[in-house]
C-alpha cells in the first residue's frame, strides 16, 4: 500500500507513552490557525513511499522505544489516507509495536473506523467545544470530527485528548467548561493535555505562502496554564499523566 510522507522524526517524546518514532503523513483538511506544519496541507505534497518503507523505518528504532514506547502515525491528517495508514498500523501491531494516531477525527466514519480501531492508542486533538469558533479555528465544522470520538468512546478505545491553549481564541472559560464536562462523559479518557501555543511553524507560513494570522499572539504563560488546568484536575481528570 502506497501513501504520502511529509517526515519522519525520531526519539519522540510527546506523542504517545515513551521514545517514539514519528511519521508525518501528508494531507489536512483543516486549516488550523495555529498548525506548525501547514507544508503537510496538500495531499500531492510530500513523497510517495510503501507502508513496508515506513514500518522498515520505525523498526529500525525499535530498541530505543524504550517506557511503552513505539511508532505515531501524525500528520497532516493521517485519516485522509486511511488504507495507507491503517497498513502501517496494522504491520507495525503484527510486529509487536505498540501504535498510537493523532487524529482531530476528521472523516467519513465508514472509512475512519477501521483505522481508528486498529491503533493502540488515540491521541484525540479537540479544538474547541464552541461550534463557531471551530469552523474559525479549522475551516471545518465540528460536526466532521466529533463522531470519531464518540465511536472510540463506543469501542472503548484507549484515548488522550489534547487541546491547544491560544490566547484570546481557546482560553475562554465558559468553553473550557464544556470541554472539561466533555471529558467528564468519555469513559476511556487516559489522559488530558492542555499545549500551550507556540509560533514554531510560523516561517512555514510563509513557505507555502499563506498569511500566519497569530503573528501578534503570545505564548501563554506558565501561570496562565496552571490556571486554566486547574479546571482539570480539580474535577478528577487525568492531567499530564496518563492512567491505565
Amino acid at each position: 500500500m502506497k501513501g504520502r510522507i511529509l517526515t519522519y522524526e525520531s526519539l519522540g517524546m510527546v506523542d504517545g507513552p515513551g521514545l517514539r518514532f514519528i511519521a508525518f503523513l501528508q494531507g489536512c483538511p483543516l486549516r488550523c490557525l495555529y498548525c506548525h506544519n501547514p507544508d503537510s496541507w496538500s495531499p500531492k505534497g510530500g513523497r510517495l513511499v510503501d507502508s513496508e518503507d515506513v514500518v522498515a523505518e520505525a523498526m529500525k528504532y525499535r530498541n530505543w522505544m524504550t517506557g511503552g514506547g513505539g511508532l505515531t502515525l501524525s500528520g497532516g491528517e493521517p485519516l485522509m489516507q486511511p488504507e495507507f495508514t491503517k497498513a502501517i498500523l496494522d504491520r507495525t501491531r503484527e510486529k509487536g509495536i505498540h501504535t498510537a494516531l493523532d487524529t482531530s477525527g476528521f472523516g467519513p466514519l465508514h472509512k475512519t473506523k477501521p483505522v481508528l480501531a486498529s491503533a493502540d492508542l488515540i491521541l484525540f486533538d479537540i479544538k474547541t467545544m464552541n461550534e463557531d469558533l471551530h469552523k474559525k479555528l479549522t475551516g471545518v465544522d465540528q460536526n466532521q470530527t466529533f463522531p470519531a470520538l464518540d465511536y472510540l468512546v463506543e469501542i472503548n478505545k484507549p484515548l488522550w485528548v489534547r487541546h491547544v491553549l491560544v490566547p484570546g481564541l481557546t482560553d475562554n472559560e465558559s468553553d473550557l467548561i464544556a470541554l472539561r464536562d466533555k471529558l467528564l462523559k468519555l469513559p476511556n479518557l487516559k489522559r488530558f493535555d492542555l499545549l500551550p501555543f507556540h509560533k514554531m511553524g510560523e516561517e512555514k507560513w510563509e513557505e507555502v505562502n499563506r498569511k500566519y494570522t497569530l503573528k501578534d499572539t503570545q505564548t501563554p504563560l506558565p501561570e496562565q496554564v496552571a490556571k486554566i488546568n486547574s479546571i482539570f484536575t480539580e474535577a478528577g481528570l487525568p492531567v499530564g499523566k496518563a492512567i491505565d
